[in-house]
Order: structure tokens, then sequence, then C-alpha cells
């Protein structure tokens, strides 16, 4: 398929504009639906959609809401009994008497353990027929309908038949089914609902159920220490025989090792070990030192020893000193043979001698001073061993004198301990103890918690909106029809031309033929030219004149289906053509379905298009004038052919065309639907133009694709889409018609005064 050239009209021209259409070469067939552009979707869009359906959405919303308090109203009334206990702290014994002070939950359960725990207990099947016994509910209607036979006594006594496991069952599920028990977060309390028709027996089942869970509470407890008191009273006795034989035991070894107040003769023994200890340490430490004095002593020089010398040695010394130093000053000065040098030599040899004898002797002291302290060690050591001896005996007969003095304070400390908790178990057994608190019992509800009547209304309202939304977007979702011209545009592929508002067609059987045209729509921009209808075909005349630098001669009206306008249309546009002062032929071409000669008051079976194609009238003969339309030339259709596309095709159809072009300044040509005949396709490349004019909510989306198909296919010249039938009102023409109904204000008083005249 080749592609052509089209005029794409830009928007926004008016009478007087200059020419600004572009040639842009058009693709044909299905690519042609995307050059359009078209305005994004914005919110607003959708709202008007909403506005659009809004009687939709009220009705679906309606029904939703009826339907709602139909069931809520039909709904049997349901009350709701609450009662709340606190589940205190239990100690973790099993008595809670002397030095039981723990005052938390078990190590190995935790808090919300615990508490779940107490939950599944009050669902329990156990508490669950305590109460249905405790109030005959087996035998209360308006609990159940399975009742229990009543207990009546024959004349031998016997009763009635107990419930069966089956009848059990039963009475359990109808009472779970009313029965709520919840935990409160971040407390010890629980809360326990009851919900029935009744409102008195909810309560009296709540209260009831609270009284039997406090009651099998405290029976586990009580059943608890029974158990303990008498396991207790079987361990005394034993515990009894063992403290007596430990105790025996004690006293037998006591008497065999002599033993009486063993503690502080273990004290004495101890210090004195500690007191020889460390006399050994000093007798030794002062042992090395005089052996060390007399090895150096027998050194031979006292004083290496660091010894303090004896007064008469220091003076021997110093005596020594002194003759040393005159007999080296004597021999110096008077020789070695000289007298008074002798006598000072002897002096000397004296004093030397005299020092040896003071050194031997305080050799021979250290000597006896080392032996005395090693001596004396060896004493202590002696002593200390024999101490050692003694101590390790009394260790060795304390270890097993306390072995048993622990066994003995063992056994008499643990039979007391069990003496004082059988005390506390006889105690127990008289209390009635328990870890359960009421906090609040439960009491007859006033007001049922269901239905609530006013949040269903509100659930059915908000459910009703939003399926009555939802039911309008899918609504927008499966409508296929055409409503606006940026819908035709890209359905088609062709510009939009204008829009034709929807007016009112009057009901023209009981008028009088003077008021006649007054009333028909095909002649409104004749008799209503001030109207709504008038001043849009006249923006459709500016769109043709503008659509190209020439205007088009030959206009070719034509509409995808039937009923959608074209007829109309084509007069309107003659007709608003011819005002400007243009000569105008308008051709019923419609040879099937004629509808121009009833717009303009002709006779059909007269002369027209057929019997000029046909040869036997001329053209003078056939064209007829409308008084009240300067200009204006009608050739009507006249009597019906039998082949009129073959009339339509025909060689002399294509020259009356081209001699209509040198005669008049415009020729609008009205064809049958373009889907329901080929008429208009073969005209339409004799055709300047072509015009197709849809009806807004009525003319499909698939219908005008395929109607513009049909003539991209023979390369007629498309010049746009006329949308008819436009209902100003409508949210979906809001951008076309700024302010919807109230624009429409402006031509009241016009069809106002066209309503007075067609009534009077």
């Amino acid at each position: 398929m080749k592609s052509r050239s089209t005029q794409l009209r830009q928007p926004g021209l008016t009478n007087g504009s200059a020419d600004t259409s572009i040639q842009l070469p058009t693709p044909t067939g299905p690519e042609a639906y995307t050059t359009i552009p078209h305005r994004e979707t914005t919110i607003r869009d959708y709202w008007l959609i909403l506005v659009k359906r809004r009687w939709a959405i009220i009705a679906f919303a309606l029904v939703v809401v009826v339907l709602t308090s139909i069931a809520t109203f039909k709904t049997t009334p349901i009350y709701d009994a609450v009662a709340r206990i606190a589940i205190n702290h239990e100690s973790s014994g099993a008595l809670p008497f002397k030095d039981n002070t723990s005052n938390s939950m078990p190590d190995y359960e935790d808090y919300a353990t615990a508490i779940e725990t107490q939950v599944r207990i009050l669902k329990s099947d156990n508490l669950a027929m305590r109460v249905i016994r405790k109030l005959g509910l087996d035998k209360n209607p308006k609990f159940t309908n399975v009742s229990k036979p009543e207990s009546t006594a024959n004349e031998l006594g016997t009763a009635a038949p107990a419930i069966d496991s089956r009848q059990e069952t039963m009475l359990i599920n109808t009472f779970r089914a009313g029965l709520k028990v919840v935990g409160l977060n971040n407390t010890r309390l629980i809360e326990i609902h009851y919900l029935s028709p009744d409102s008195h027996l909810a309560a009296d089942i709540v209260n009831a159920l609270v009284s039997a869970y406090k009651e099998q509470n405290y029976e586990t407890k009580f059943q608890s220490t029974l158990e303990t008191a008498d396991w207790l009273t079987k361990q005394l006795n034993d515990l009894k025989l063992q403290v007596e034989t430990s105790e025996g035991k004690l006293i037998r070894f006591q008497r065999e090792k002599g033993i009486v107040g063993i503690d502080d003769k273990q004290n004495l023994t101890t210090s004195k070990l500690d007191e020889l200890s460390k006399e050994l340490i000093t007798s030794g430490a002062d042992r090395i030192q005089k052996e060390a004095n007399y090895k150096l002593a027998e050194a031979g020089n006292p004083e290496l020893m660091g010894l303090s010398p004896s007064e008469m040695l220091a003076h021997l010394r110093e005596r020594e000193s002194n003759l040393k130093q005159e007999y080296a000053q004597l021999k110096t000065q008077f020789g070695a043979g000289y007298p008074k040098v002798l006598e000072v030599k002897n002096q000397l040899d004296e004093v030397q001698s005299d020092i040896a004898a003071e050194g031997g002797r305080m050799a021979s002291q250290i000597k006896n001073e080392y032996l005395a302290a090693q001596q004396r060690e060896d004493l202590v050591r002696t002593e200390m061993e024999a101490q050692e001896r003694e101590a390790n005996e009394l260790n060795q007969n304390a270890i097993e004198f306390n072995i048993l003095k622990r066994d003995v304070d063992a056994n008499r400390q643990l039979y007391e301990g069990l003496l004082q908790k059988l005390k506390e178990a006889t105690l127990e057994a008289g209390l009635r103890s328990s870890n359960v608190r009421i906090v609040d019992s439960a009491r007859v509800p006033i007001a049922p918690s269901s239905p609530d009547i006013p949040r269903n209304l509100a659930i059915g309202l908000i459910l009703g909106l939003s399926g009555g939304i939802g039911l309008a977007f899918l609504l927008e979702s499966l409508d296929n029809t055409v409503r606006t011209p940026d819908q035709a545009e890209l359905a088609s592929g062709w510009p939009s031309l204008g829009v034709v508002p929807r007016f009112l067609r009057a009901d023209t059987r009981s008028l009088q033929p003077a008021k006649l045209s007054l009333a028909k729509v095909e002649l409104v921009a004749c008799y209503r030219p001030k109207s709504e209808a008038a001043e849009s075909y006249r923006s459709l005349r500016t769109s043709i004149l503008l659509s190209a630098l020439d205007p088009p001669k030959v206009l070719l009206v034509t509409s995808p289906l039937p009923q959608e306008g074209k007829t109309t249309t084509s007069v309107n546009c003659a007709i608003v053509l011819a005002q400007r002062g243009s000569r105008v032929l308008l051709v019923d071409a419609d040879l099937r379905r004629p509808g121009v000669h009833r717009a303009f008051g002709l006779d059909r079976d007269g002369i027209g298009l057929s019997t000029l194609l046909e040869g036997t009238a001329t053209m003078e003969s056939v064209v007829t004038f409308y008084p009240q339309v300067t200009n204006l030339s009608i050739l009507p259709a006249g009597p019906p052919p039998p082949h009129p596309a073959e009339l339509l095709g025909s060689s002399k159809m294509k020259s009356l065309i081209a001699q209509w072009r040198i005669d008049y300044d415009h020729v609008i040509i009205d064809t049958p639907p373009a889907l329901s005949v080929t008429d208009p396709v073969i005209l339409s490349v004799e055709a300047d133009s072509v015009i197709l004019v849809v009806r807004s909510g009525k003319t499909t989306k698939d219908a005008l694709r395929r109607a513009a198909d049909l003539f991209w296919q023979v390369n007629a010249r498309a010049m746009g889409v006329v949308v008819n039938g436009i209902d100003l009102g409508s949210p979906d023409h809001y951008y076309y018609y700024y302010g919807g109904k109230s624009s429409g204000g402006y031509y009241d008083s016009e069809a106002v005064a066209v309503a007075k005249k067609i009534d009077t």
C-alpha cells in the first residue's frame, strides 16, 4: 500500500486566520492511528470519569448499603459478657511459707508462655464441661438444641442416662463457639468473653467459667500439697533413723580416740608447730653465719672475716704501727746496729708475738660459737619432727571426726527442715490459697456487641463507593464508542474538524406546515442561527475553509454507520457556506435512503440525481432552490434506481462533478454510510475532501477505524472527522466547552424563543 500526503489542520484557527496547514507524509493503514498526538491523562481526567459515571457509582453504593442494612437488621443481636482475672506471680516452691521468697515465674517458662498456658487451660474441655454441668446448659434451649434428657427417677429410683461422648463433644464445640479468651499485652490480666444472643446467659457462663477455673486452680494446689505432706511423712521416718545412727558412730569414735574438744587442742598443736618452725629457721640462719665465720677464721686472718677486733688486739695493732714507724726512722738515721734501733726492734717482735697469741684465742672462740649453734639447730629440728608427728596423728583423727560430725549435722538439719515443711503442709491443706484474682466479674451487657449498625453501614458505604468507583472505571474501559474529538483522532488517524452539540428534536407530527421548519434539526443553521448547533456548524465552516490554501470545492460527507447525523451535517454545512455568499450545491447521493428532500420538504418521487444520471432529465430541471437561503441549490436523490453503485461510479457522474466544479464554489455531496455500502468509497476519489461524521456515544472506535481504512486504501483525500451529538454537560467534553452546561446559558434565550414560537 502506498503512502500519500494529507493536510493536517493546525488547531486553534478561526475566521480571518492565515492558513498554517502543512503537508505531511501520512502513513496508511494501522500505522496512521499513532501519528496524531493526544493529551496526557491527568488526575482531573479520572475525576471527570467519576463525575460522568456518578449515577452508576451512586446506584452501586445504594445497592450495597441497602443489602448491608438488610443483612444487618436481619442478624440476631449478640451480647458480649466480659470478665477479667489477674494471674499473680506463683512461688517456685511447693509451699509458700518459710524461706520461700521467690516472686517470679519459673526459669524454664517465660512470662508470655505462662500467660498463654493459663489461656489454654481456660479453653480446656474439662472446664467447659464443668460450666455446662454447673449451669445445666445441656438442658437450656437458649444454649443448644441438643438437650440432655431430664433426670427423673422411676419407681426403682434409677436416673436417666448420662450424656454420651458424642453429645459431650457437641456441647463443648457449642461452648467454644461463643468463648473468647485473650491475654492483655504487657499485663498479667486475662479477658474472658462469651458471645450469646441471651445477655444473662452470657454473663452467667463467664462468671461460672471464672469460678470453675479458680476452683480447679485450688484443687490442683490442694492435691499437690497433700501429696507433698505424704512424701514428707515417709522421708521423716527414714531421716530420723539416719540421724540416730550417725550420732552413735560419732560418740564411739570419740571414746576410742579419746577426743575431747578437738578444736582447741588442734589449735594448740598447730601453734606450737608454727613456733618450732620459726625457731628452726632462726637457728639455721645463726648456724650458717657462725660456720662462715669459723671457716674464715681457719684461714688465719680474723680481720678478713669482717669481725670486730677486740680492744686488746686493737691496742696491740696500734702499738705495732707506732713501733714500725719508729724503727724505720731510727734505722734510717742510725743504721741497724745502733742500740736504740735494736731495742725498738725487740719491742716490735714482742708486740707481734702478742698479736699472734690474741688471734689464736679469737679463732678458738669462733669455733666454739659455731659448734654451739650447730647443736642448737639439731635440737630444734628433733623437737619439730616430734611435733609434726603429733600434728599428723591429730589431723588424721580430726578428718574422720569431722566427717562423722558433718554427717550428723546434715542429717539433723534435713530432718528439722522436713519436719518444718510437714507442719507447713498441714497448715496449707486447711487454706484456700490461689494465685488467681478476679479483677472484674462479668456484668449483664446492656447493648449488643454485634451487629454494629453504624459500623456496618459505614463499611457498606465504603465498599459500595469503592465498588462503584471500580465499576465506573470498568464501564469506562468497556466503552468502545467515540465520545470526544481526541478519541476520534486516535481511532481514525484523521484530524478533528469540529464538534456538534446535541439538541432537542421536537415532535413534528402535530405541527402545522408553517411551523414545521422551526422544529427541524436539519435546518437549525437557517432558522436558529444563534443556537449552539448553528455556531458549531459555522466553526465547522471555518475549519473547512482554512483546511488548505485553496479551499476544497467538492466535499463528500459520509459516516461509518446509519443514524449518525451525516445528512444533518451536509445540509447545515451547505447552509452556512451559502450564508457566507458562496454558490453552494447540495447533492443527495444517498440513492437508497435519501434524506435531503425531507429536510427541505421536497418530493422524493420526482426527478433528481438518479434521473439525471440515467439521462431522463437535465441539470436545470432537477436542481431546485430554497428561498430562505440565498445561493443554495439542492439536487435531491430522485427515485431509487436498481443499481445505485453503478450509477455513482459511471463516467456520467464524473463529468457532472467536473461541471459542478465550474458552476459552483462548493459542492456538498451527502452519501450513504461507508460501512453499509460502497457508494461513498467510489465517489471519494472524485471529491476534493472527505468528511466523516460520527455520533458521540454511538459510533464505535472499530467502526470508525474500519471506515477510515476504506478511504486510506483508495487514497481518498481525508479532511477530518466531525463528532456529532455531543452532550456539552458531559465531563467528557470539559476541555472542548469549558464550563460544561454553564456555557450553554449564552444560547438559552434563542432556544426559549424558538420553543415559544413552536408552541404558539
